[in-house]
């Protein structure tokens, strides 16, 4: 677990399950208008999350994908998660970092908060170099994020994924172990 002065990040358990199904029900619209993964009615679940919170478990263990739950410190509400995945290692020892937040607790800056926390976690305890992240022009909220945090744009990749049926470019961000980080 990693904390700051309001929030903390630790890895998700089967008993948030209900608080994750309802984090995405009440934010669907939006978090299907920015994500790559398509998601019918099925996917929305007590089940399906408990599946896909094992799944994230078995993925920890296995160096494949860290998912972190994003917590109110005060009183332990799940406002949002956040994940490193597409992990390489050996040479490149680098991976992806994708967020969302709670629609009700955007502006408050606790995804910057969580981000940083998650980039303790990567170049801490995760031993990676490079954290990338990509994002699209139009949500802006997101790239002030990435660049509050200290990660530098490297490009625009044109039409890189399917986004709520359309392809849409995204800029490239990173950050490295080795830069400076603002806290």
């Amino acid at each position: 677990m990693y904390e700051s002065e309001r929030l903390q990040i630790k890895p998700l358990e089967k008993k948030h399950a209900s608080e994750l199904l309802d984090l995405n029900l009440r934010n669907r619209e939006l978090f299907e208008s920015i994500s790559p993964v398509d998601r019918s009615d099925s996917d929305y679940t007590l089940e399906k999350y408990k599946k896909n919170i094992e799944a994230a478990q078995k993925d920890w263990q296995e160096d494949k994908r860290y998912e972190f739950g994003i917590f109110l410190k005060q009183d332990d509400v799940l406002i949002g998660t956040a994940s490193l995945f597409f992990i390489e290692r050996n040479t490149a020892e680098k991976c992806m970092i994708g967020y969302s937040m709670d629609e009700a607790h955007n502006g408050k800056g606790y995804m910057t908060e969580a981000v940083q926390l998650v980039l303790d976690f990567a170049f801490g305890d995760g031993k990676f170099h490079r954290v990338e992240a990509g994002v699209m022009p139009r949500n802006l909220g997101s790239v002030a994020v990435l660049e509050k945090c200290g990660f530098q744009r490297e490009g625009l990749e044109r039409d890189l994924l399917r986004i709520d049926g359309k392809f849409e470019d995204h800029y490239k961000y990173s950050i490295l172990a080795t830069d400076p980080r603002i806290n």
